[in-house]
């Protein structure tokens, strides 16, 4: 529980905590956000790192009135290849590890939400990877479901890498371009709320779904075991 409140505490007021890394940290900021976007789209026991927030946070940040010492192109490549890279990884982990790993008692890795990932996925086929990037809990499980479903690296790739430029363009330039509009800036923290309360709604949406329609879960993984 006192993790939950950390982490909402820090989405909440993600712009302040941001400054004070950038102010302790300075360039180090780079190899930071790099780690973390890696983490969330590269390891699927991490897919509640605030990634859409960080990113417009982030923008307006460097686009702000204090000098930071980054730079927004330098930060946007660095980023991208944090994304593309970590999507990678979670492709090849699941291809290896299979979907064996989700169990119904597990607090991170639970069965509900390989369900929805794996529904997602059957709906949309490769755009899910793309799709995916702007959905918490999906953009962390659906490169490992495709992993799972042996979807052929070359395609993942293709799609993998249109996902993660359009996800860190539209986010950390959205920040960097919006984030300094009176309105916007005088209310950064309803926006942020507003930034994650959209893009929670589908997980959410799925997991109510999910509850309402006969579990076909073990079907699934026996299916591909």
């Amino acid at each position: 529980m006192e993790l939950l409140q950390q982490l909402i505490d820090f989405i909440l007021h993600i712009d302040v905590h941001l400054a004070q890394i950038v102010n302790d940290y300075q360039t180090w900021t780079y190899l930071i956000l790099f780690l973390i976007i890696f983490a969330e789209t590269g390891l699927v026991v991490l897919p509640f790192l605030p990634g859409d927030s960080l990113l417009f946070a982030m923008g307006a940040l460097i686009a702000g009135e204090h000098e930071t010492g980054l730079n927004i192109w330098v930060m946007l490549l660095i980023l991208i290849v944090a994304a593309i890279l970590g999507n990678t990884v979670n492709f090849k982990l699941g291809s290896v590890l299979g979907a064996g790993v989700f169990k119904e008692d597990n607090k991170i890795l639970k069965l509900k939400y390989y369900e929805q990932s794996h529904e997602f996925f059957e709906k949309h086929g490769g755009k899910a990877i793309i799709f995916s990037r702007f959905l918490p809990i999906f953009r962390t499980i659906a490169p490992f479901v495709a992993g799972i479903a042996k979807m052929p690296f070359g395609r993942f790739t293709y799609f993998n890498i249109i996902g993660g430029i359009t996800w860190i363009v539209a986010l950390l330039l959205g920040g960097y371009v919006l984030g300094q509009i009176p309105i916007i800036k005088n209310n950064f923290e309803l926006v942020i709320v507003f930034i994650a309360v959209v893009t929670f709604v589908p997980a959410i949406w799925a997991a109510v779904k999910s509850r309402l329609q006969p579990k076909k879960i073990e079907k699934i993984i026996e299916g591909e075991n």
